[in-house]
């Protein structure tokens, strides 16, 4: 009998801020997710290729802000 393991999934903290990050880029284009379906699937691909970039750029962003306050309010 194999042993009763206890099996945590770790959550992506930051998957609602990235999509939110991806729609305010389609608002910018003035798209959103349901005009994508009306769209060929190829522009589609490169619209999501460029928003999820641009969510990425902005997610690191993000996380450089995050540890320079950290760093500012914890050194001695």
């Amino acid at each position: 009998m194999l042993p009763d393991f206890h099996v945590s999934v770790r959550v992506d903290q930051t998957a609602p801020l990235e999509q939110s990050f991806i729609d305010e880029f389609l608002e910018r284009r003035g798209l959103t997710r349901a005009m994508l379906s009306n769209l060929p699937s190829s522009e589609t691909h490169l619209i999501m290729l460029e928003a999820t970039m641009y969510a990425s750029v902005r997610l690191a962003e993000v996380e450089a802000r995050a540890h320079y306050v950290h760093a500012v309010h914890h050194t001695e």
